[in-house]
């Protein structure tokens, strides 16, 4: 199993707004993903509080997960 069938076809990446979230959706578009909207951005009292959605188009070798 290569590392591309692990991919799942959307993702949202939710974490404080700071280096290593960025690194996280950084990684993600190194292997194929991209931006899907804007990002959310609120703050939870203590600090700012980020979310970005990520798709994958070729979905051939996205994983499909059954709900």
């Amino acid at each position: 199993m290569s590392d591309h069938d692990d991919r799942l076809r959307y993702r949202l990446f939710t974490g404080p707004d700071d280096a290593e979230f960025c690194r996280r959706v950084s990684e993600a578009l190194a292997q194929g993903y991209r931006l899907h909207g804007s990002p959310a951005i609120t703050f939870d009292g203590q600090r700012v509080v980020v979310a970005q959605a990520v798709v994958l188009d070729d979905a051939g070798d996205a994983r499909v997960i059954p709900i």
